[in-house]
């Protein structure tokens, strides 16, 4: 992480620090100011831990301070950034749940507190959001609900003091809102006692105002003085709603000073509703500056980047010209050695196959036909006349044969000869076995015939013939050539031992469908063993 980017986290952290010390210290607005430039600088270094922290604690203020729906734009905010279920998105659920309990939106609140449920680590962190929900059902008047609730949270061993007396305390007014006062009074008397003796003074006024309910209607004196002390102690912390939700219960009893606490309520009523509307105002316009600030540094940052990036274009144009200049040249160079280096090993490639295929053919057909006829002059008087007609005839043989060779491995002649040329190349394969006959090559207009397909043309007919000299031994094979405007059609037939289909690769006549495949054409075989072998070969001109 460069130095630049640890200067502004330690900035973001000290910031944040101070808005700590703000909160706790009921300086909302400063608080909520210095949460909100935390997180902005959060952004800048992309901390998303940071930026969820400080927007959780900005919408706990908004909450505070009556902006329920302002609290839920801003942890809207804070999704995007959240990574994974954690401690945070228990935190942003159940605040997401306590701004629809404010407003009423109680089903969407369960939602919300059963989604901080889910995502709890531990029973602990469940407690809360728990509670809450059984809090809305006594709302909803669903006490058996919330009784079922509460009492499984009591079970708990993990449970603080703290979550026990909130919990007795609700748990003891759910069994007074269905009758049973005496459980309910008990439970809620415990709750009290649990919250007073630990110090917890604001949770103490919401055990006062369940029991001011409790003796509304039985004991208004006991109500009044449960009413009192709960306005007593939120005047003391400042916590205007309670203090209203305590005047509330005062003037409804009837006491004397009704007129007294009625002025009082509406004043209350009143300022805080301004005083509400005035922190919406200022949290809003906190955001709205940021925001202004943050667009026009970015902004300036902007332009200031553009003007660098034009300044060194213009400095380094000429430097990329000329390095892509010399590169282009590299290139080149690169490039027409690669293809010497490839024209090389192709004509070696070439050569190499040649001479092997060559060396093949003297092997397999010729050595064998000298060594007889060496044998012959060895073993047979010349003098018989027989005998040497017979040598004569096996020398022309193999003088055919040498030609044969000779021929296939020199460059094929594709012009006004090659018809002449093909046809010689066949007869060679005449013998005192084999019959060659060949019909309609001088009927075919080869000067339509492209020069690459009369090579392959001469190749796959040679292939064919010296696969008949070497598997068909048939006493005749027939070439006939048509032709139309398009297309040129050649079928060769023998009446050889032909053999089975799934053979003919081994046979080497793979190489054939290969060729006339790479001219666009086709090629079929049709044999069977002691039934010959057909060829058909078709190809545009």
């Amino acid at each position: 992480m460069s130095p630049k980017v640890n200067l502004r986290l330690d900035e973001a952290y000290q910031i944040r620090d101070k808005g700590i010390a703000d909160f706790q210290n009921k300086n909302y607005n400063s608080a909520f100011y210095n949460f909100n430039k935390s997180k902005i600088l959060s952004e800048t270094v992309k901390d998303s831990s940071n930026i969820v922290y400080n927007l959780i604690q900005m919408a706990s203020i908004q909450q505070i301070n009556g902006d329920y729906y302002g609290s839920k734009e801003t942890l809207t905010e804070a999704l995007p950034f959240v990574k994974k279920k954690d401690v945070f998105t228990v935190s942003i659920n159940n605040f997401f749940g306590i701004a629809d309990k404010e407003l009423s939106l109680y089903n969407d609140a369960i939602y919300y507190y059963n989604e901080a449920i889910k995502d709890a680590e531990n029973n602990v962190s469940k407690f809360s959001p728990l509670n809450n929900i059984a809090v809305i059902y006594i709302e909803q008047k669903k006490y058996k609900e919330a009784i079922q609730i509460l009492e499984s949270i009591l079970k708990e061993k993990q449970i603080s003091k703290q979550s026990k007396a909130r919990v007795l305390d609700n748990l003891g007014f759910a069994y007074f809102r269905i009758g049973n006062n005496e459980k309910g009074l008990a439970l809620m008397n415990e709750g009290l006692k649990i919250r007073t003796e630990s110090q917890d003074l604001y949770a103490t006024i919401a055990s006062n105002l369940h029991l001011a309910q409790f003796f509304a209607k039985t004991d208004i004196r006991k109500s009044n003085e449960y009413a009192e002390k709960a306005y007593e102690i939120a005047t003391k912390l400042h916590s205007i709603d309670e203090r209203l939700k305590a005047l509330s219960f005062l003037i409804s009893n009837d006491s004397d000073s009704q007129n007294a606490y009625a002025q009082k309520f509406i004043f209350l009523n009143d300022s805080i509703i301004k005083i509400r509307n005035n922190f919406k105002n200022k949290f809003a316009r906190i955001k709205y500056d940021s925001k202004k600030e943050k667009a026009e540094n970015e902004k300036l940052r902007l332009e200031k980047a553009e003007n660098l990036v034009a300044l060194k274009e213009a400095e380094n144009e000429k430097i990329i010209f000329i390095a892509a200049f010399t590169i282009l040249l590299f290139l080149l160079a690169y490039l027409k050695k690669h293809y010497d280096n490839r024209n090389r090993m192709e004509k070696i490639k070439t050569a190499y196959d040649t001479e092997t295929r060559i060396a093949k053919d003297i092997h397999d057909g010729l050595a064998n036909d000298v060594f007889h006829a060496i044998t012959y002059t060895q073993t047979q008087p010349l003098t018989n006349e027989n005998n040497k007609d017979n040598l004569l005839e096996k020398l022309d043989d193999i003088y055919s044969r040498v030609r044969g060779i000779s021929r296939e491995n020199n460059n094929i002649d594709t012009g006004a000869n090659y018809p002449n040329n093909l046809k010689e190349m066949l007869s060679t394969y005449n013998s005192n076995q084999t019959n060659v006959i060949i019909n309609g090559i001088d009927k075919v207009n080869w000067d339509s015939v492209e020069d690459l397909k009369k090579i392959a043309i001469q190749r796959v007919l040679h292939e064919l013939m010296v696969n008949m000299k070497k598997h068909s031994e048939a006493a005749v094979v027939s070439i006939t050539f048509n032709s139309n405007s398009n297309s040129l059609f050649i079928d060769y037939s023998d009446i050889g031992k032909g053999c089975e289909k799934s053979k003919i690769i081994k046979n080497g006549l793979q190489n054939m469908e290969n060729r006339i495949l790479a001219i666009n054409g086709t090629i079929t075989f049709d044999t069977e063993p002691n039934k010959g072998f057909k060829v058909k070969i078709t190809m545009p001109k």
